[in-house]
């Protein structure tokens, strides 16, 4: 769609992410330990450990963090008990935004995420309003000369990959949950290491957004959940211009 760039919010997010990395570390860390407490130490195992270890390496992740935490989930440095919740609402623009929280303490969690919806011209909806928008999927990141489409396609269309896109030096692979390992085999037997690797919901309907001030205010509701303790993962649907996108930055 003209004006409209998923590349361009795609390196929107990896920017942002770059300037949280000790954020991003603390919530592959908690996922780690969960993972580990559920299903053990050992990934071949464990498949949600070994979901969880891949995001841990895309995101150059220090092996004493990885180690702690699995040492933390399996109960060698104390108990970690966290319950997963799923938040649902709408941002502005009518945007779908659902958050995914691992928590200790509901009653915290659900007011920090309520009071960032008010605070940002959203609101919490009923549950399945905002997540029948999405679906679960293994998605993967690459970026620059390893973004090749034909050699993308030849290493992981065997392994499972169902869809495959590459522009601007960037590349997005999704498949099926199941197929996230043999994808990532493929790609580590061919030397490629991806920016992402992880299991995250993908709109199915996208929502335009050519405001500036739409988008502004989105990405602000966005920030705030993400740096909210609790908070694991933040997915929405909005397809921000490039013109929106480049005015705010």
């Amino acid at each position: 769609m003209a004006g409209h760039s998923k590349w361009a919010n795609i390196k929107h997010k990896k920017g942002a992410a770059d300037k949280k990395r000790g954020r991003v570390f603390s919530r592959i860390g908690k996922e780690i330990m969960v993972a580990a407490k559920a299903g053990g130490a050992d990934p071949s195992a464990n498949p949600r450990l070994r979901t969880a270890l891949l995001s841990a390496k895309a995101a150059n992740m220090p092996n004493d963090n990885i180690d702690r935490a699995i040492k933390k989930g399996i109960g060698e440095l104390g108990d970690a008990i966290f319950e997963e919740i799923a938040y649902e609402g709408y941002g502005p623009g009518g945007v779908a935004v659902l958050v995914e929280c691992l928590t200790d303490n509901r009653n915290r969690s659900s007011s920090e995420v309520r009071t960032a919806f008010d605070r940002s011209n959203g609101n919490l909806a009923a549950s399945g309003a905002v997540s029948r928008l999405f679906s679960r999927q293994a998605h993967f990141v690459i970026s620059g000369e390893a973004a090749d489409e034909e050699k993308l396609m030849e290493l992981t269309l065997d392994a499972g990959a169902e869809d495959l896109e590459c522009e601007d030096d960037y590349a997005e692979i999704w498949s099926e949950p199941n197929a996230l390992d043999a994808i990532s085999e493929a790609l580590t037997n061919a030397g490629i290491t991806p920016d992402e690797a992880e299991i995250i919901q993908r709109p199915e309907l996208m929502a335009e957004i050519t405001d500036p001030a739409i988008a502004n205010s989105l990405l602000k509701l966005i920030d705030k959940l993400e740096d909210l303790d609790d908070v694991q993962a933040v997915s929405h649907n909005a397809d921000i211009s490039d013109e929106a996108l480049e005015e705010i930055e």
